[in-house]
């Protein structure tokens, strides 16, 4: 049984579109668990580019199934753009895509209520990208959800979805003073219901029965670490479980069915949003790093906070999602970077730590502690394809990684195309592919 969680270590943006779009093609099954179309995975295949914000990236391989999880919110109108816009690219779903019958379902409704309640809390705001991900979690948890299988019996979605609307509508007058009447949302959902109803499914039926016949199976998650409900940097996290455990809620698969973890990691460290972030650099240095690694939201555009490679966070990160093997992304972006600063440890009021702290404000009196470590900018490491062909210091680089975490370095990428990527042999990944 060959069956993979891929999570993001860090704050979200690790590249783990185009490291699952890699991987893909050794697997049967490829199963998002969570998230909502607030997370974008980009993918370049030679001269094409894609964003996914749904659908698992495995459908951009010819004879994968992609499946959509319990654990996803999904809005539909957005899901049936994403199809049309792979249908014109001349890529079909068709009999490829599954989509959970459990899964809940975000309304328009959710969107506004989200940027609402954005817009009200002033300079607090969380970072959210106002598309009704929260709301619709909210919702799941406060057992008012709607979900894919009400679609399928349109006369009992009306019936639940009448009720809904007139507390939302009180809610939008009631605490943000918005005359909004949400009861049009109801058909235009069923409308787009209709376009995507042939790919629902019971997905955890669907992925067992793969697995206990020996189909393999890859699980994709959303987000990252660190923005994980439960054990992110509350309350600037995502609304959903972004760690390898949330694969077995998110689809439906015991946890004894799941072999291996894989975590991304940048060479460097980003976050979107507001938030804790020790180890980010002066605007300065930032805004070098940010152009040099374009990095900007691929929903969103957002720019992205950029900063030093933080292990610290990396070994919890490590602990909490079990990850035996490290992908590193993004190498070649610290080419021209002459000194790299990677932080080794906290200090919180010159005491070290040993654990991550639990309030987001204690981070404000967080102090990392650095190593500098020599860069390679008489090298450029873009497109290489071969561990042999790296420099001799940003070998030393990802070695100082892998024996400080005590983890194999299974993948390096080395550029945002689908081919410029090392797998060292003898590594779990090597093994997979």
């Amino acid at each position: 049984m060959k069956s993979v969680v891929v999570v993001g270590a860090q704050w979200g943006d690790e590249g783990k579109g185009k490291v699952v779009d890699y991987l893909a093609g050794s697997f049967d099954y490829i199963a998002r668990v969570a998230g909502g179309h607030n997370a974008g995975h980009t993918v370049i295949i030679g001269n094409e580019k894609y964003v996914l914000q749904l659908i698992p990236c495995g459908i951009l391989r010819p004879a994968q199934h992609a499946v959509i999880g319990t654990g996803v919110v999904i809005d539909p109108a957005a899901l049936v753009a994403e199809i049309e816009t792979l249908a014109k690219a001349g890529i079909g779903v068709e009999n490829r895509l599954h989509i959970s019958n459990r899964a809940h379902l975000i309304f328009p409704y959710h969107r506004e209520l989200d940027k609402a309640a954005e817009g009200a809390r002033g300079a607090d705001k969380i970072g959210t990208t106002s598309r009704g991900i929260g709301p619709a979690y909210e919702d799941k948890m406060a057992r008012r959800g709607l979900r894919m299988c009400d679609l399928l019996e349109p006369e009992l979605f009306r019936k639940k979805a009448a009720h809904v609307v007139v507390e939302k509508n009180r809610l939008a007058k009631g605490a943000y003073g918005a005359n909004i009447d949400f009861s049009h949302e109801v058909e235009e959902t069923l409308k787009s219901g209709e376009k995507i109803r042939a790919y629902i499914c019971d997905t955890a039926q669907l992925v067992n029965d793969a697995l206990d016949g020996g189909k393999s199976v890859l699980f994709e998650g959303a987000q990252g670490t660190m923005l994980d409900i439960d054990h992110g940097t509350y309350p600037f996290v995502t609304s959903s479980s972004a760690i390898s455990g949330g694969a077995t809620t998110g689809v439906g698969v015991p946890p004894m069915k799941i072999k291996h973890v894989l975590g991304i990691s940048k060479a460097y460290t980003t976050r979107v949003g507001s938030g804790p972030f020790p180890t980010e650099m002066p605007d300065l240095d930032a805004q070098e790093l940010r152009k040099r690694g374009k990095e900007f939201g691929a929903v969103t555009g957002r720019p992205r906070r950029c900063g030093w490679l933080d292990l610290a966070m990396l070994r919890y990160a490590k602990m909490i999602n079990g990850i035996d093997s490290l992908v590193v992304t993004k190498l070649d972006v610290f080419d021209t970077q002459r000194e790299i600063q990677v932080c080794v440890g906290y200090k919180y009021k010159g005491t070290p730590l040993t654990e991550m702290p639990a309030l987001a404000e204690h981070y404000e009196h967080v102090v990392p502690e650095y190593k500098t470590l020599p860069g390679w900018c008489e090298y450029s490491t873009y497109g290489v394809k071969e561990a042999a062909q790296l420099p001799p210091a940003a070998t030393d680089y990802l070695k100082f990684i892998a024996d400080f975490l005590q983890v194999e370095i299974g993948m390096i990428s080395t550029g945002p195309e689908r081919d410029a990527t090392i797998v060292p042999e003898g590594t779990l990944l090597a093994r997979w592919l």
